[in-house]
């Protein structure tokens, strides 16, 4: 077994014995043990090959959803979208001009009576509450509801090279002055009863587009408190990262917040991708 503290290579057989899967055990290895993903799965599957063969082998890796950044632009079928700042590690891409003004504001009037207090994915049972953490108010808008919505979904499956059906409907977001969304992730956490039942619909959410609908006049930014990094809100812009390595194991640099609104009016749409057809 490659070089681990015995006690976790205790802890791999013992997981191993009770049937436990390989890929959710990796997880808890990265996360709590704060090993590589490489080191850890290469741990559980020696481990599995030399005593549990009858427990099925780790995942294979997966595609994710990707942005073409080696040019400055991208050619949808409807328009050009702008490269404006790329990371590799976590995959965070900045997106210019991938709405127009029109469908900004077009978006936010079809949404505006429909907002509600946004909630959060309860960690016990998985059903949506409330917190403090989450200032926003929302509207969740289905996939395909109007032609506008099948529109911007179009594109971003041409810019992300994932498709349509793979993706939860959009979510629009207001925030005014104050209202923030504290850090968090948007993947499912699946060592937690309550985001593993939203697995179940769709898998795992690998990847994350937050389209900016409105100018902020002081505050709101998308901030990635572990890699130092805030994009300010621009009106017709998003940013998009990638929540998964390849293995389906969650990236800790993908923690983000929506920061305080200090002056003026935020509105968002949020899209997340999963990892196959969201029903």
């Amino acid at each position: 077994m490659p070089t681990l503290p015995e006690a976790w290579q205790a802890w791999i057989t013992e997981n191993l014995a009770r049937g436990c899967a390989p890929a959710e055990m990796a997880q808890v290895m990265v996360r709590d043990g704060k090993f590589e993903a490489t080191l850890a799965r290469a741990a559980i599957e020696e481990a599995r090959q030399a005593g549990f063969s009858h427990i099925p082998a780790a995942p294979s890796a997966q595609p994710l959803p990707e942005v073409d950044t080696s040019s400055n632009f991208f050619r949808t079928p409807d328009r050009d979208v702008e490269i404006l700042f790329s990371l590799r590690a976590p995959r965070v891409v900045l997106l210019g001009n991938l709405l127009s003004h029109e469908e900004c504001d077009a978006l936010i009037a079809y949404g505006q009576t429909r907002l509600e207090r946004s909630p959060v994915v309860s960690d016990t049972d998985g059903k949506t509450e409330l917190h403090a953490h989450r200032t926003s108010r929302g509207a969740m808008l289905q996939r395909g509801e109007t032609e506008l919505v099948t529109r911007i979904e179009a594109r971003l499956a041409a810019v992300t090279r994932w498709p349509a059906e793979n993706g939860e409907g959009l979510q629009m977001l207001q925030y005014e002055k104050g209202n923030e969304y504290r850090p968090h992730f948007d993947w499912f956490d699946a060592t937690r009863p309550g985001p593993r039942k939203h697995l179940e619909r769709g898998g795992q959410r690998v990847g994350t587009i937050v389209m900016y609908l409105s100018d902020v006049e002081s505050g709101g930014g998308t901030s990635f408190p572990e890699i130092g990094l805030t994009v300010q809100p621009k009106k017709g812009c998003a940013v998009f990262f990638v929540n998964t390595d390849a293995y389906r194991n969650p990236d800790p640099k993908t923690l983000h917040a929506g920061e305080p609104v200090e002056k003026g009016v935020k509105y968002i749409a949020t899209k997340w991708l999963r990892e196959r057809a969201y029903v």
